[in-house]
């Protein structure tokens, strides 16, 4: 009696742990209502009359301001955000290492002078004394020579007083050009080396923005041509015209730069650094195959280890995770080209985590 109670509790024991490791696999946190989705339909390119691409504004002129010469920044006179007028002074390095080479310019200079004037009465006298033959020819040569090498001896001197009047302008920067200051690298007391960007400044009024387009629709683009640049963080639609297509993409991984120029009238609110998205008008590229052109939002994109895939819904209303293979990026969109259909749906929001077999409810 007492073996057969003790052989029934093993049984037991051992179905609750058969019981226990067969659920392992569920998730901890199972949700108990469905997730609720939204669906959504791939976008059919090919053939299309449209070229969407990603940008971003910018001022059309633009400089880092930097110095030619290494020493201690002693005074700035600007902030981020002043405006600044063509030739105002924007912040003073020391130099007074250039200031003793100044110095010495201008004693250089003095006995440049006191030489040459103590040549040029030489020459003079021996002038005189030859007409009257009073000196030979070769005297009045070798003074000649003298009085010459004096000239040149001044002018040198002069020459590096220029030269040092030049250091002390990279000394006192000013604005090459009428704008605004954006950024400020250094503050007075840091050391200012030449070539190291300091400022910052933009030409105020002026915007453009600047995107990138693939190799396979650069050619349907053309200077002078149309196209819609829509800016998200202030919700603005808008034309703009091409002004600028690079011939080259060699520094840019395939991609060559386009820039669009904004119309004044409405650029207020957009300042320099937002994200824009810009459509072009032409024919959009297809794939190699010549079948549709298969686009869905990059954000419904799921990526684990190498692979990615998307959700779709089952026919029992569950989350069924797809695998696809992606192709180019078009702004935020991203081509399929394998495994999934153009008339298939798939998840494109869900209000709760998902995983392949989650109950879901399409909104």
């Amino acid at each position: 009696m007492g073996s057969t109670i003790k052989y029934t509790f093993s049984a037991l024991l051992a179905g609750a742990l058969l019981y226990s490791c067969s659920n392992s696999n569920q998730p901890a946190d199972f949700p108990e209502k469905p997730v609720n989705v939204t669906l959504a339909s791939p976008t059919d390119a090919t053939g299309g009359n449209q070229i969407n691409v990603s940008g971003m504004v910018q001022s059309v002129q633009s400089a880092m301001i930097s110095t030619r010469i290494m020493g201690t920044i002693t005074k700035m006179y600007v902030n981020i955000g002043d405006r600044v007028q063509q030739g105002q002074l924007l912040f003073a390095v020391n130099a007074s290492d250039i200031e003793a080479k100044g110095g010495q310019a201008a004693a250089g200079i003095a006995q440049a002078e006191a030489a040459l004037a103590n040549a040029k009465k030489d020459y003079d006298r021996f002038t005189i004394l030859y007409r009257q033959n009073s000196a030979t020819a070769k005297e009045l040569d070798n003074v000649t020579l003298q009085y010459k090498a004096a000239q040149a001896q001044l002018t040198a001197a002069k020459q590096m007083k220029n030269e040092v009047n030049a250091n002390m302008r990279y000394a006192r920067v000013t604005a090459p050009f009428s704008g605004i200051i954006t950024q400020k690298m250094m503050d007075a007391g840091s050391l200012a080396s030449p070539g190291v960007p300091v400022l910052t400044m933009e030409q105020s009024g002026d915007l453009e923005v600047a995107a990138t387009v693939s190799e396979n629709d650069i050619d349907v683009i053309k200077k002078g041509s149309l196209a819609q640049v829509y800016i998200a963080s202030v919700q603005k639609n808008m034309s703009g015209t091409v002004t600028q297509i690079s011939p080259s993409s060699a520094q840019s991984g395939g991609q060559y730069l386009v820039k669009i120029s904004l119309p004044k009238d409405a650029r207020q609110g957009i300042l320099s650094g937002m994200y824009a998205t810009v459509s072009f008008k032409g024919k959009a590229a297809s794939t190699t195959t010549g079948e549709a052109q298969i686009l869905i939002p990059e954000s419904a994109l799921v990526h684990k280890d190498e692979l990615t895939g998307i959700y779709t819904v089952s026919s029992n209303n569950t989350a069924l995770l797809r695998w696809i293979r992606t192709g180019k990026k078009e702004g935020d969109n991203v081509e399929v080209l394998s495994g999934l259909q153009p008339d298939e749906k798939f998840i494109v929001n869900a209000d709760s985590r998902l995983y392949n077999g989650a109950p879901v409810k399409v909104q």
